[in-house]
């Protein structure tokens, strides 16, 4: 299930710009500290490294993803999610719009 809407939170106006703009995310706090971001990422392939754990939430569009260490893409949906290990690194494919939550743990 994807999250519609996130209340009660602190959001960064200045905007993360990653990638020459294919990449665009804010980052938000909840009132218990939480972090996460919300972005979306335009049509591209890119290659993102992670230093904590992450969980990506889709919650419009689509996107395809690459593990560190994998040679498999995976599709991920709307309402779907996939988890990267922290230190690692992802390849991600986008052909329409991917909307995200990226769930920092």
């Amino acid at each position: 299930m994807s999250t519609p809407q996130i209340d009660g939170v602190s959001v960064t106006t200045q905007a993360n710009v990653y990638f020459d703009g294919k990449c665009v995310s804010h980052n938000i706090t909840y009132p218990d500290g939480t972090k996460k971001s919300v972005g979306v990422v335009l049509p591209a392939t890119l290659t993102f490294n992670t230093g904590a754990p992450e969980i990506m939430e889709c919650v419009a569009g689509a996107c395809e993803y690459k593990l560190a260490g994998s040679d498999a893409w995976v599709k991920s949906s709307a309402g779907e999610q996939f988890s990267v290990p922290g230190n690692s690194k992802f390849d991600i494919r986008v052909t329409d719009a991917y909307h995200y939550i990226c769930h920092f743990g």
